[in-house]
C-alpha cells in the first residue's frame, strides 16, 4: 500500500455544568491493535493495510447508563472491525455497527436501564479512502484547502424538517427541538447506519465531534482552530472555546491530519462533492415495513456546506435538554435524567417523525 500517515489527536471533557462525561471516543490501529482512549491523547500512525478506526459516541439515559452505553459502542465496533471477514469495507462497517446495537440493547435489558443508548460517528481510514459511518447527530468535518465542510447529516427533526424545506438553517441551529434524534444505538434491534466513502487528499484534516462542540461554535470559528498545523494544539483549542461559552455540555473533539506521498493532492478545479459519495443513505423509503426504522423523503447525497455567517453566529446555545430515549414518542418510562437533572429529549420513531414533519408543514400552510 502506498505510504499514508495519520496524525491524531482527541480529547473528552465533561464541561462546566455536567457532573458525568457520557462522551467517549476510540481511536484504533487495526493493523496492531493499538488503541487511544484516555480523555486526552494523541499519536501517529502509519496506515497499513488493515486501516485505522477513529470513532466518537455520545451516551444518553442518565444515572451513567450513557457512560456506560458509548463505551459498549465504542469496544464492540472495535472488536468487531479488527475481526473482521474478508469483505468489503462497507459491509464490514455495517456488521460491526449492527452488533455494537446489539450489544447495547442486550445490556439495556438485563442491566436495568431501560433507555440507554448512543450516538455513533465512525471514519475508518484505508490507504486513500475514508469511509464515514454515522447514526444519531454527532459529526464528521472534513477542512480541505481551506474549506470546511460537514460530511455527516444529523439524523434529527430538525434536519430532515431543513431537507424537505419546512425550516431553515438558521432556524434550525436554535430550534428547541434540535436535539430530538431520529434513531441512536441501542434503542432497537437494528438501526439504519449512513455510509459514504470520501477519497482523501494530502493535508485534509477531519474532525470528529459530540453536539456539545458543534452547538458551540460556529462554522467559521471550527475552520479556523483546524487550520492549527497541529491536531493536539487544534483539539485543546476546540475543548477550551467549548468550555468559554458556557460548558453547557460535554465536549469531545477528534482530530486527525492527513499526509504521506500515498495521497494526492488537492486539486484546484476539484469540489468536495467530486470525491464524496454515499453508499448508505439514512432517510429513505423502507420497502421492508416491519423494519420500521427510516422515514420517508430522500436526503441531498452531498455533504453539507458551512451555513451562511448569519446561521454561524456561533452564540452559546441555552443549556440543552440531554435527550430522553424511549423508543416511542410517548413512553411508559419515566424521563430519564442526566448528571444536572435536565429532563432528556426524545428520540422519535419514523411513524412519529412523519407525523410530526406533516403536522408542522400543515401548520405552516394554514399561517
Amino acid at each position: 500500500m502506498s505510504e499514508v500517515k495519520l496524525t491524531v489527536a482527541a480529547r473528552s471533557d465533561v464541561g462546566r455544568v455536567r457532573t458525568n462525561n457520557e462522551d467517549a471516543f476510540n481511536i484504533t490501529d487495526l493493523a496492531t491493535g493499538m488503541s487511544l482512549e484516555t480523555g486526552r491523547t494523541a499519536g501517529a500512525i502509519n496506515v497499513l493495510d488493515q486501516g485505522v478506526l477513529l470513532a466518537l459516541s455520545d451516551g444518553m439515559g442518565g444515572h451513567q447508563a450513557g457512560e456506560v452505553a458509548s463505551a459498549l459502542v465504542l469496544q464492540s465496533l472495535r472488536t468487531a472491525m479488527q475481526s473482521a471477514a474478508s469483505e468489503s469495507i462497507e459491509s464490514q462497517i455495517e456488521a460491526a455497527v449492527q452488533r455494537a446495537n446489539a450489544v447495547v440493547a442486550r445490556a439495556a435489558r438485563t442491566e436495568n436501564k431501560a433507555g440507554m443508548g448512543a450516538t455513533l460517528t465512525a471514519v475508518f481510514v484505508g490507504g486513500a479512502d475514508a469511509y464515514v459511518a454515522e447514526v444519531g447527530d454527532s459529526r464528521a468535518y472534513l477542512l480541505r484547502s481551506g474549506k470546511l465542510r460537514q460530511i455527516t447529516r444529523d439524523q434529527s427533526l430538525v434536519q430532515m424538517m431543513v431537507d424537505k424545506g419546512l425550516l431553515s438553517q438558521e432556524d434550525a441551529r436554535v430550534s428547541p427541538h434540535k436535539n430530538v434524534i431520529l434513531q441512536a444505538m441501542g434503542l432497537g434491534d437494528d438501526v439504519r447506519v449512513a455510509i459514504a466513502r470520501l477519497r482523501l487528499r494530502r493535508g485534509d484534516r477531519l474532525l470528529l465531534c459530540s453536539d456539545g462542540l458543534s452547538n458551540s461554535l460556529s462554522d467559521d470559528e471550527l475552520r479556523e482552530i483546524l487550520e492549527v498545523d497541529d491536531p493536539t494544539e487544534a483539539c485543546d483549542r476546540l475543548i477550551e472555546r467549548g468550555n468559554e461559552r458556557g460548558g453547557e455540555d460535554n465536549i469531545t473533539a477528534v482530530v486527525a491530519r492527513l499526509d504521506g506521498h500515498g495521497l494526492e493532492l488537492p486539486r484546484d478545479a476539484e469540489s468536495v462533492t467530486a470525491t464524496f459519495e454515499i453508499l448508505k443513505d439514512f432517510i429513505q423509503v423502507d420497502e421492508n415495513p416491519r423494519r420500521g426504522k427510516a422515514a420517508s423523503g430522500k436526503a441531498s447525497p452531498v455533504p453539507q456546506a458551512s451555513p451562511s455567517p448569519a446561521a454561524s453566529s456561533g452564540a452559546p446555545s441555552p443549556a440543552r435538554p440531554a435527550r430522553r430515549v424511549p423508543p416511542k414518542p410517548i413512553s411508559a418510562h419515566p424521563p430519564a435524567r442526566s448528571g444536572t437533572g435536565v429532563p432528556r429529549s426524545l428520540v422519535l420513531g419514523a411513524g412519529a417523525v412523519a407525523l410530526v414533519v406533516s403536522v408542522y408543514a400543515l401548520l405552516r400552510w394554514l399561517q
